[in-house]
């Protein structure tokens, strides 16, 4: 068993996301997860890190003391003891937590290193709940350096890089995936499911943000990687089944441009049609939206697994709306 620490504020996505990259995935506590085993870790947006769970007691430091004292401990090495107070929630001292942790392990033996430990215990105090775990995984947090405005090609109101690799993620990007994004704008989805393993095709009605996206996937993937098309989305030009993800991000509202002679300027139609074409394709997808979809996705032929929404601001909440086909996820 596995502990999660999540990123953000939004558990229910991280969760999701989670799920991507591990198995058996639950919510343990604000901020926390638990899994039974463990795979992408690295590469996920809202998990930070994983520990093998040690044991699982109240939000207290004496109960963790005797929660560690009674632990079967099968590690040799040096030992170092960091302790969080997850969003705040719990109260709790960390650095006596820290102190008081670190003279147990010395009582069983162990040499303390804060700079270098061969081993790092984790004590995780969230709500009224406290997760000690071996930490054995990171996720590599470097979303910085692709923020929107620092890509060759930019347009207000792309997706930062830390929603678009966790919406990547649940579309299935991993090494040997092929990800598609048929609303590509500037090629956000497409570079985090590129960093995530994924061979991906984009496509775009307009031929600026096919060139846009082309330049954004040198910057950060190299010349060669990935395919962008011009083209419409409601024709997609792929034979059936020969995608694994479909993940796009339908225009908003009345700042929605239509580019698609298919749809005669309509959003509705425009999605809808997109929806039928994805599910044609793919046997995953996640649609990331201004309003609801989930009556055309139902009536594409998917199943809606989830429904998530992130508020961006005040006149703006996103609703991510994960879909499978039953028949088909899987294969």
């Amino acid at each position: 068993m596995y502990v999660l620490e999540l990123a953000g504020e939004d558990d229910a996505l991280a969760a999701c996301e989670a799920a991507s990259g591990c198995s058996g995935v639950a919510r343990l506590a604000p901020g926390l997860a638990s899994a039974t085993n463990i795979d992408r870790i690295e590469s996920l947006a809202f998990t930070r890190r994983a520990s093998v769970l040690l044991g699982h007691t109240d939000a207290a430091v004496e109960a963790a003391r005797t929660r560690l004292t009674e632990a079967a401990i099968d590690r040799r090495g040096t030992v170092a003891v960091r302790a969080r107070d997850v969003r705040g929630t719990a109260g709790v001292d960390t650095q006596r937590a820290e102190r008081e942790l670190g003279a147990v392990l010395t009582r069983r033996g162990f040499d303390v290193d804060l700079d270098d430990p061969d081993h790092e215990l984790r004590a995780l105090f969230s709500d009224d709940s406290c997760a000690l775990g071996w930490l054995v995984a990171r996720s590599v947090r470097d979303f910085g350096d692709r923020m929107p405005s620092k890509r060759p090609f930019f347009q207000p109101g792309s997706m930062g890089p830390l929603l678009a690799r966790a919406l990547a993620n649940i579309a299935g990007a991993r090494p040997g995936a092929r990800v598609l994004d048929p609303m590509c704008g500037t090629g956000g989805l497409l570079i985090e499911s590129g960093l995530a393993g994924a061979d991906v095709i984009g496509l775009d009605a307009q031929p600026k943000m096919t060139q846009g996206t082309r330049d954004n996937l040198t910057e950060y993937l190299g010349p060669d990687a990935g395919t962008v098309l011009t083209g419409t989305a409601t024709r997609l030009p792929f034979e059936a089944d020969t995608i694994d993800g479909v993940v796009f991000d339908a225009p908003y509202g009345r700042q929605s441009k239509i580019v698609d002679e298919h749809s005669d300027g309509s959003l509705s139609r425009l999605v809808s049609a997109t929806l039928e074409e994805a599910n044609r394709v793919a046997p995953r997808a996640v649609l990331v939206a201004d309003r609801p979809w989930e009556e055309a996705a139902t009536s594409a032929g998917w199943t809606v697994e989830t429904t998530l929404t992130r508020r961006v601001h005040a006149s703006l909440t996103r609703r991510i709306l994960v879909l499978t086909t039953n028949d088909r996820s899987g294969e």
